[in-house]
């Protein structure tokens, strides 16, 4: 349940803090007080998208925090152990929202995603705010309260999960078959690409070594010339570095009877003559490696053309050829195994369509008999909110196959979906002698309120949730259909902690805990406060939500009798 709330700096509240109890809480105030702004909190705290504008005006964060208890066995435990946050048997949630939109999430201390989150938070607060009569209108979500009665969710997840785990079978299984059909082009198409590349006889590095050679051939007469010139230079020509580093050597040796320390030097010369001669060796042999050969040339040329249209054709480089020609022995080799592949795809596919056959036959059947009760029940409820004799039935549509849909997801006629081959629809009429009429069309405001609060105290039966908030479940009602309404909170908190905010007297009078939410002006800015009321003040609070703010001996009265009636 929930523990303590605090909020800071979030639309018009500065500094809020709320401590919460078991039992039935009344939030009451004038409206546009902020009652609102906390269920907003609350919300963006169970992972609800986050709103900049939000943040109350000079400030550029707002942060909000809650408290929760849960049990070690429960649902939000065991997602927590999964996601490796520590458990105590309480759950702390923060959330700061900036106007930089660099939003952070928090979950028992630790940096979180929204995602974790939703998944932490999926079963530990129902709120039930002003639009939960519109959601209460749309079909799809008729469905879900028909399943949550009847206790499916296990069998609708399991239908959910093989339905996603057939899709991408029947897409892969379309894919083989559409690959079967252009079999024969496709290898082909593989044949002559293997044949082209391979024909080519291509050698790593090979187009680098053509393009060095080709740079040699055209640069041949300039190559010729400078090796030649360096022979000269160094060995035949007149006065070569040969002849006059021998000099100086015959020179200095014979020096090394004056003065042994050249002697070192001498030798080092001699040295370098022979490496010199070395070198004239080398230069003498490439000259008699190369031609200028104008055919090689052309050779080279037509061999690079030759790869590089084999790379613009086949990934850019050498190494891509070699890539591309191995990933075809692998498609050939696909190509020619896919008839094995389509039997055992086929087989699996039908497998998964048989399970998902009889989980959405099981579930309907179900359905149905699920339909009946809830129907039945609603009646019931709505009877005890002064809507004797309302007639209330759930009617369920077979979904219709389309032209285009595969038959792996349909049966019979019907077709399959993740929620099965169902649609339900919620009919009601709440007058004798009426037709019944979808429930998006009849229904009035206050009718609304009253089948929300009538679906609630069914579902609080099996829903696991422990808090249960109410935000203007009055909407539309008054007299004795709130006082009514406020018995079926006050049992509802026997079971549940129930936090509700409301305009009506004859709902308050029930809370076991009631804070008043007003707004003051500090400093010049307007800033919402949430009291405590107890005592005087709590009969004060009920007078003024009977007679408004000027409260005489009468609301007075009034006030104080129907607290007792409440006890």
């Amino acid at each position: 349940m929930l523990l303590e709330l605090s909020i800071k700096n979030f639309a018009i509240i500065d500094d809020l803090h709320i401590i919460f109890s078991t039992g039935l809480t009344i939030l009451s105030g004038e409206t546009g007080a902020g009652k609102s702004i906390i269920i907003n909190a609350v919300n963006l705290l169970l992972g609800s998208r986050s709103v900049p504008a939000l943040i109350r005006t000079g400030s550029e964060n707002a942060e909000l925090e809650a408290l929760f208890q849960i049990a070690p066995d429960s649902y939000a435990a065991r997602v927590l152990a999964d996601l490796g946050f520590d458990t105590d048997e309480t759950l702390l949630i923060r959330r700061i929202i900036s106007r930089n939109n660099k939003h952070r999430v928090y979950i028992n201390g630790h940096t979180a995603t929204i995602r974790m989150l939703h998944s932490v938070t999926a079963n530990i607060a129902s709120i039930s705010g002003q639009h939960a009569h519109q959601r209460l209108l749309k079909e799809e979500e008729h469905l879900l309260i028909l399943d949550q009665f009847g206790e499916l969710a296990a069998l609708r997840e399991n239908l959910s999960r093989r339905f996603n785990e057939i899709l991408p079978l029947i897409k892969r299984l379309h894919d083989f078959k559409l690959s079967q059909a252009r079999q024969a082009e496709q290898i082909e198409l593989l044949e002559f690409q293997k044949k082209e590349i391979l024909e080519v006889s291509i050698k790593i590095n090979e187009d680098t070594d053509l393009e060095q050679e080709r740079m040699r051939l055209k640069n041949m007469a300039e190559l010729l010339k400078s090796v030649n010139h360096g022979l000269e230079v160094l060995y035949t020509g007149e006065g070569a570095v040969v002849e006059r580093l021998m000099e100086v050597e015959k020179d200095l040796s014979k020096l090394r009877s004056i003065d042994e320390s050249l002697s070192m030097q001498a030798k080092r010369l001699a040295s370098a003559a022979l490496q010199v001669e070395d070198i004239v060796e080398e230069l003498r042999s490439y000259l008699a490696g190369i031609h200028t050969d104008e055919k090689r040339l052309e050779e080279v040329e037509e061999r690079i053309d030759l790869l590089h249209k084999l790379k613009r054709k086949y990934g850019g480089t050498l190494e891509a050829v070699f890539s591309f020609l191995g990933n075809i022995d692998k498609e050939l080799n696909e190509a020619k195994n896919i008839s094995g592949k389509i039997v055992d795809t086929e087989k699996r596919v039908a497998e998964l369509h048989e399970l998902l056959v009889a989980m959405a036959t099981e579930l309907s059947a179900k359905r149905r008999i699920a339909a009946e009760g809830l129907a039945r029940e609603v009646e019931e409820e709505l009877s005890t909110l002064k809507m004797d004799n309302t007639r209330f039935k759930i009617f369920l549509e077979i979904i219709g196959v389309d032209a285009g849909r595969d038959s792996f997801l349909s049966v019979d006629g019907k077709a399959i979906t993740e929620t099965g081959v169902d649609k339900a629809l919620f009919f009601i009429a709440p007058n004798v002698g009426e037709a019944l009429k979808p429930l998006s069309g009849i229904a009035s405001g206050g009718e609304l309120s009253r089948i929300v609060l009538a679906l609630k105290a069914i579902m609080a039966k099996s829903e696991s949730v422990e808090t249960i908030v109410f935000d203007e479940v009055d909407a539309g009602i008054g007299g004795g259909t709130a006082e009514v309404a406020g018995q079926k909170l006050a049992l509802l908190a026997r079971h549940h902690q129930v936090i509700c905010i409301t305009h009506l007297p004859q709902i308050a009078k029930f809370g076991n805990h009631h804070f008043r939410i007003y707004k003051e002006v500090k400093d010049d800015r307007t800033t919402t406060v949430i009291k405590p009321v107890k005592g005087k003040d709590r009969l004060n609070e009920i007078a003024r939500m009977l007679g408004g703010e000027k409260i005489t001996a009468a609301t007075l009265e009034h006030a104080r009798e129907m607290l007792k009636q409440a006890l």
